[in-house]
């Protein structure tokens, strides 16, 4: 596999674990308000619990905000040598690794190891099956971006120092 192809996988990868984290925190964390980073440790029961729970998801965002951050600097360094144009199949199928990735140790880690929060908070019954769930999403998604970049062309064009953006079709 060339290099610049390695580095494409690797951008894209950690690009999916910030977005797959932004994701995560967005919905789970703030729309739907099922858990918070430290919610199975220190229960959101008093606003003192809350305000520390909200500064421990801040924290988490400005690590997705860093991910992606650092994965667009990966990226540009891929493309920025304009020799050839890598597939954007390669790129795609790497966010979705980069979300897998992210949901299998944020799911073992967090969730099952350190007990930190569970999926569904306000279930202790069967807050299990949910962080189960979620490990098998994660499952879905590396496997499915593995499979996507195993199909996907290496490069849309061939190598070529004078290459331009608006020549691809």
């Amino acid at each position: 596999m060339p290099a610049e192809i390695r580095s494409l996988i690797a951008a894209g990868t950690l690009m999916g674990i910030g977005l797959g984290g932004f994701i995560d925190g967005i919905v789970f964390h703030q729309i739907l308000a099922l858990h918070n980073m430290l919610s199975n440790r220190i229960p959101r029961t008093t606003v003192a619990n809350v305000e520390i729970n909200m500064f421990w998801d801040g924290l988490f965002h400005a690590f997705c905000f860093a991910a992606v951050g650092v994965a667009l600097l990966m990226l540009w360094r891929v493309l920025a040598p304009r020799r050839a144009i890598p597939s954007g199949r390669v790129y795609i199928g790497s966010l979705w690794v980069g979300w897998g990735v992210f949901n299998l140790v944020e799911g073992v880690l967090d969730h099952e190891v350190l007990q930190l929060h569970h999926v569904y908070q306000a279930d202790p019954e069967r807050f299990l099956l949910w962080d189960m769930a979620f490990l098998a999403s994660g499952l879905c998604f590396l496997l499915f971006g593995l499979g996507v970049i195993r199909t996907a062309p290496a490069f849309l064009l061939s190598q070529s120092t004078d290459l331009r953006y608006d020549e691809i079709r």
